[in-house]
């Protein structure tokens, strides 16, 4: 199979995939919502080619549609990393650093808020308060919470993720 017909089968893949949620969620009291979710945590983001099938579907405008897509910042258009890592921005985990921590992110990821790295493993994202004030800063990587994140700790939180990837790819390909 060459390239092209692979890029046609994932799109056609992901096309099928948003329209049996849609089906799944349509007449579910204010389904919008609950599509999205289930696009975003199913695909990764939003394709914002998802818009239209969606409106249609929901008999909603593209703009109202785009509007709440825009809106929460839960949602991307665009494919976001495996891991995505969400520095706490609060105004208490800036009092201890936080905003030291969030710009040696920024360097050692060679990535700016919202930027997914080029090997698609890491995003970075600023959150507005993870509930974890006693331990600031905070940073959530998927549902885990880390206190106290320093660069030392960041650096190592770092090495945990790609070996994680690394022995997941190995374990791929036995």
């Amino acid at each position: 199979m060459n390239k092209n017909n692979l890029i046609y089968s994932h799109q056609d893949e992901t096309k099928r995939s948003i329209e049996l949620i849609i089906e799944d969620l349509v007449d579910k009291p204010g389904a919008l919502l609950p599509i999205l979710h289930e696009i975003q945590n199913q695909l990764g983001y939003v394709p914002e080619s998802a818009t239209p099938t969606i409106a249609t579907r929901l008999n909603l405008s593209r703009a109202e549609v785009h509007g709440v897509i825009s809106f929460y910042h839960h949602f991307s258009s665009k494919p976001r990393g495996k891991h995505i890592i969400e520095i706490c921005r609060a105004e208490s985990c800036q009092s201890v650093g936080g905003r030291d921590l969030e710009q040696y992110a920024k360097d050692q990821l060679k990535l700016d808020w919202y930027e997914t790295s080029k090997d698609g493993q890491f995003t970075l994202e600023p959150v507005y308060c993870l509930g974890n004030c006693a331990c600031s800063p905070a940073v959530r990587v998927g549902k885990q919470i880390l206190g106290r994140v320093d660069t030392q700790r960041f650096d190592q939180l770092l090495a945990d993720l790609k070996r994680t990837q690394i022995t997941t790819e190995e374990e791929a390909e036995s």
